[in-house]
């Protein structure tokens, strides 16, 4: 994963992703938009207390930077609910959105879009299908394996091999911060192994064993290996500020 200044955002790009005309990709970081402390400054989340005109004006920045198109948004919710989505499904994140976790599309010029603060954006692509996708995966959604649910969805809806698919697992709570106190309560014991001595998790682990699980190949999986809750000054982390703004992971065909 390299990092790209452009129009005065900062964004990240996927290193195995950046060679394919047709997809247009990208992890935001907070930097570059117009709101203010403490959703300072690309926020692209509404209902969380920023001004709506600054938001709006954030998700326009965006759309300039990845060369246009229509944001979609999710409600999302922390489970493994799946859709897909085309023309008549977008929506500008703002009023009711449809709750789930996951979007899957192979119409260009719709923009999936994660909203950030911690939990994993994982950025799925096939390049044989030319099919996308975009996950938010929370520790619930890795407990309800979202991603492997989304991989299946792509296999029987939208014709994918998973072998074909490239991931890409952006920046989140890394195991240096992913700290689960309760974890006897609220994790399986399948996810015990992912455990240090001081009750830190490796979701990053996690999600690449559940891709892998479902299909993928290793060499196909690239994690950023960036801890938001380390980077608050690059991305937002409720975590580590609680009262914060979200990121915007996307992709989509051009």
């Amino acid at each position: 994963m390299h990092e790209v200044e452009r129009d005065g955002l900062r964004f990240f790009r996927f290193d195995h992703l950046v060679d394919y005309s047709e997809l247009s990709h990208a992890v935001f970081s907070r930097l570059g938009g117009a709101s203010s402390p403490p959703f300072d400054s690309l926020n692209i989340t509404f209902g969380l207390g920023d001004d709506p005109d600054d938001v709006y004006l954030n998700h326009r920045r965006i759309l300039q930077t990845v060369g246009g198109g229509t944001m979609v948004f999710l409600r999302q919710v922390h489970g493994n609910r799946v859709l897909i989505v085309n023309r008549q499904s977008t929506n500008d994140g703002e009023g009711t959105l449809p709750a789930a976790d996951g979007l899957i599309t192979s119409t260009p010029g719709l923009i999936l879009t994660i909203q950030v603060a911690d939990c994993q954006p994982v950025l799925l692509y096939d390049p044989e299908q030319n099919i996308v996708a975009n996950v938010h995966v929370g520790w619930r959604g890795s407990v309800a394996d979202i991603l492997g649910r989304t991989a299946a969805i792509m296999a029987s809806e939208c014709e994918c091999r998973p072998a074909d698919i490239l991931a890409g697992v952006g920046p989140s709570l890394g195991p240096c911060c992913a700290e689960f106190r309760n974890y006897r309560t609220e994790l399986p014991k399948s996810f015990w192994a992912y455990k240090d001595d001081r009750d830190h998790f490796d979701f990053w682990a996690v999600s690449v064993e559940q891709l892998c699980a479902a299909g993928l190949r290793r060499k196909n999986i690239e994690v950023s290996r960036i801890c938001t809750r380390c980077s608050a000054d690059r991305f937002f982390s409720y975590r580590a500020e609680n009262t914060t703004g979200r990121f915007a992971a996307v992709i989509g065909l051009k």
